[in-house]
């Protein structure tokens, strides 16, 4: 299943996101695991058609602009990375633990059919002013969410097991074999 996600360029203007699609990509990130389970994510979700989407959708930078308004689903993705107004860190991991909500709901898509592209092509100073997040919290992210209107792209190449389990050391490669999934063939999951 993870071997078919892709990022697409062009989402299907006309496939909507429902309130139970929304639901269960929301359910799926609620479940991810995070430092002494604190949780440090939120979103901001809006669909076309709706008020709250243009307040998102003019932030847009144009290189995102041209595919991410067709997008059934625009969410906003911030953590929680002071305790109110203060410099006293909620979590150092806020930003990994987001990762992991995020990664959670991209799967709950892939598995629900939909495509997910993440992205950070958007005005940050704007939308923070226009959303105006709670003391201590930050906008990280934007992710899309709805019906590819495309294919994946025909270069899909990943970096190989190996390649994942020498590049960060000095020392080469480590003595663990790599195992034989992931050279460029999908994984399998049970």
């Amino acid at each position: 299943m993870l071997a078919g996600r892709f990022s697409p360029s062009r989402f299907d203007p006309s496939a909507a996101v429902d309130d139970d699609t929304l639901g269960l990509l929301l359910e799926a990130a609620r479940w991810a695991p995070s430092a002494g389970n604190s949780q440090p994510w939120g979103f901001f979700a809006s669909r076309p058609g709706e008020p709250e989407h243009e307040r998102v959708a003019r932030h847009l930078a144009p290189s995102s602009g041209r595919w991410a308004r067709d997008a059934g689903l625009l969410v906003v993705t911030s953590a929680r990375r002071h305790i109110d107004d203060t410099r006293l860190l909620y979590s150092e991991f806020a930003e990994y633990d987001l990762g992991q909500a995020i990664a959670h709901m991209t799967v709950q898509a892939q598995a629900l059919g939909l495509a997910a592209r993440q992205f950070r092509a958007f005005d940050l100073d704007g939308l923070t002013g226009e959303l105006r997040p709670n003391p201590g919290w930050a906008i990280i992210s934007m992710i899309a969410l709805g019906q590819a209107a495309e294919g994946p792209s025909k270069n899909r190449d990943r970096r190989s097991v190996a390649d994942l389990l020498s590049a960060p050391w000095a020392d080469g490669p480590q003595p663990l074999a790599a195992p034989a999934v992931g050279q460029n063939r999908p994984a399998v999951l049970p």
